[in-house]
C-alpha cells in the first residue's frame, strides 16, 4: 500500500467539525504534534489512524485517497488562460493548488469565470452586441443546472437511494413498470394517466390527471409518470437540495427541482443495484442494456454515467448530448474528463462521425493534451413527434471513460488499449485547445499572438508566433 499524504482534506475534516488539534488527536490516540505533522503531510496517515478517521468522521476511506484532479486543473487552465500564458502561473502550479486546496482552487476558479464573463460582456457592449446586459447579468438558468450536476460528479445520493426504495416497496419488475407506476399514482395519489395529451405531457393538479402523448413508448411513458412520482412525494427534498445552490422561487432553483426529479424517475425505474447487476454482466453493452430494460439508448447511457454510489461503483462515465451544430445540450461527468464551456467542441471527437451513419455505435479512442485518454462511444438518436413532414430533431449521444477502465467495456475488445499513438488527438473546443499544430482548427488559439508572413503559408490555419509550425 503507498503512503497517503492527505493534509489539507484532514485538516479542512477536523474545521468543519470544530474540533482542535488537541480534541481530534485524543479521539485518535495520537499526540498533538503526530496530527500537526500529517495535516501539514510531514508524516502520511497511517492504516490504524485511517481506520480511526473513517469510523469517527462516517466518511469512506476513498476521501483521503489521492484524488483525481485532472478536471479542475483543466478548469483552472480555461479560467486563467491569460495568465497562464504570461507565465504568471504555470501549469504545474495549477495542479499543485487542485491537489492541496481543492476548496481554494474552486473560489479561484469562479474568479476566473466572472472576470471572463465580464471581459466578454463588456467587449460585447463595445461592440454593439448584448447591449443590455450589465456587467452582473447572470449566466443562462439552464447552465446553472449543468454545473449543478457537474459539481456533484452526476452523482445524489439520497435522491438514488430513495428512488430505490420505493421501487423495492412498489415491486417495480421488468415489462411491469408501468402498469406499477400507474397504481402507485392513483392508488396513493389519486392520479389517473390518460394518453390524450398534445403535448408530451400535463399534469393537471385540480383535476388530479396526468395527460400523456400517445406517441410515448412505453419507456417514455414510464419515465414521465416517475417524474411525477417524484414531485408528488419528493418535493421537500427537491426543495432542499435545489436550495443548496439557488434560491428559492428563481428559475434556476424551479429548473433544478425539474432536473432533480428527472434523476430520481431514473433512478426509479433503473434501481441502482439491479442495473449495476445487469451492466457489469453485460459489460456496459448499450444496446443490451436497453432491451432488457426497454428503456432508450440515452436514458440508459445517463442513468449509466450516475453510477458512483461508494462501495457498490461502477465504471465512472462522461455522458454528453451534441446536435450537428455542435452545440452541447447535456453534459454530465462522473471523470476528470473536460467539457469547455467557452465554444464548441471538438470536430475529431467522434460524437460528429455518429451523425454520418445513425443507428450505429461508433467507438473511439481520444486523447486529450494533457495525454490522458478515454475510450468514447457515439450514437445518432432522431426524435420525431410523429406524422410525415413533421420536423424532428437529431442528437449525438457520447458516453466516455477513462482508459484505464476500458477493458470492462464490450467496445473495448479487439482495440490495442496500451497504444497510446493509436489515439485520436483531440481537444477542449478550437477556441481554448492546446494544439497548435491541429490542421481542423476553426479559430485563432486563445492568448497567442498570430504569425501572419504574406510569404510563408502553412497546413495549420492560424499559426502562432514561436508556435514552430510548417
Amino acid at each position: 500500500m503507498g503512503k497517503t499524504y492527505a493534509g489539507a482534506r484532514l485538516r479542512r475534516l477536523r474545521e468543519e467539525r470544530r474540533m482542535s488539534q488537541a480534541e481530534l488527536a485524543r479521539v485518535l490516540a495520537i499526540s498533538p504534534s503526530y496530527l500537526n505533522q500529517m495535516e501539514h503531510d510531514s508524516r502520511p496517515l497511517t492504516v490504524p489512524v485511517l481506520l480511526r478517521l473513517t469510523e469517527t468522521f462516517g466518511v469512506d476511506p476513498g476521501f483521503f485517497s489521492e484524488r483525481d484532479t485532472s478536471r479542475l486543473v483543466a478548469d483552472l487552465r480555461e479560467a486563467l488562460a491569460g495568465e497562464v500564458d504570461k507565465g504568471r502561473v504555470s501549469p504545474s502550479d495549477l495542479a499543485e493548488l487542485a491537489s492541496r486546496m481543492p476548496a481554494v482552487a474552486h473560489v479561484l476558479l469562479d474568479l476566473g469565470r466572472r472576470g471572463q464573463q465580464l471581459a466578454e460582456r463588456l467587449a460585447g457592449t463595445v461592440e454593439g452586441r448584448d447591449g443590455d446586459l450589465g456587467p452582473d447579468a447572470p449566466r443562462s438558468p439552464h447552465e446553472e443546472i449543468r454545473e449543478f450536476f457537474y459539481r456533484r460528479r452526476n452523482y445524489l445520493h439520497d435522491i438514488d437511494l430513495a428512488a430505490e426504495e420505493l421501487a423495492r416497496a412498489i415491486r417495480i419488475r421488468r415489462g411491469e413498470v408501468v402498469r406499477t407506476l400507474a397504481d402507485r399514482l392513483a392508488e396513493d395519489h389519486g392520479v389517473r394517466v390518460t394518453a390524450d395529451s398534445d403535448r408530451l405531457h400535463h399534469y393537471d393538479a385540480a383535476g388530479r390527471v396526468l395527460r400523456l402523448s400517445a406517441r410515448l413508448r412505453p419507456g417514455q411513458q414510464a419515465f414521465r409518470m416517475a417524474t411525477q412520482l417524484a414531485l408528488l412525494e419528493q418535493s421537500a427534498e427537491l426543495d432542499r437540495l435545489a436550495a443548496e445552490d439557488f434560491p428559492a422561487g428563481s428559475t434556476a432553483h424551479a429548473l433544478a427541482r425539474i432536473g432533480i426529479a428527472n434523476y430520481f424517475a431514473a433512478a426509479l425505474v433503473l434501481p441502482y443495484g439491479a442495473f449495476h447487476t445487469a451492466a457489469e454482466e453485460f459489460r456496459y453493452d448499450i444496446e443490451r442494456l436497453t432491451d432488457h430494460f426497454g428503456l432508450g439508448h440515452e436514458t440508459v447511457c445517463h442513468r449509466l454515467s450516475t453510477l458512483q454510489r461508494p462501495r457498490l461503483r461502477g465504471v465512472p462515465f462522461s455522458f454528453v448530448r451534441v446536435d450537428r451544430a455542435g452545440n452541447m445540450s447535456k453534459r454530465q461527468s462522473a471523470t476528470g474528463f473536460h467539457f469547455s464551456r467557452a465554444g464548441g467542441t471538438c470536430p475529431l471527437w467522434n460524437v460528429y462521425e455518429a451523425f454520418a451513419a445513425p443507428g450505429r455505435i461508433h467507438v473511439q479512442v481520444a486523447a486529450m493534451p494533457d495525454g490522458q485518454r478515454y475510450l468514447w462511444t457515439a450514437r445518432a438518436v432522431t426524435r420525431h413527434r410523429g406524422g410525415w413532414g413533421e420536423p424532428g430533431k437529431t442528437f449525438a449521444i457520447g458516453l466516455g471513460c477513462e482508459i484505464r477502465h476500458a477493458s470492462r467495456l464490450v467496445y473495448s475488445d479487439g482495440i490495442d488499449l496500451d497504444n497510446a499513438a493509436a489515439a485520436t488527438p483531440i481537444g477542449m473546443g478550437c477556441r481554448l485547445c492546446e494544439r497548435l499544430d491541429c490542421p481542423q482548427r476553426a479559430v485563432p488559439p486563445l492568448g497567442r499572438p498570430l504569425a501572419v508572413d504574406e510569404n510563408t503559408s502553412t497546413f495549420v490555419p492560424y499559426a502562432v508566433e514561436d508556435g514552430r509550425l510548417v
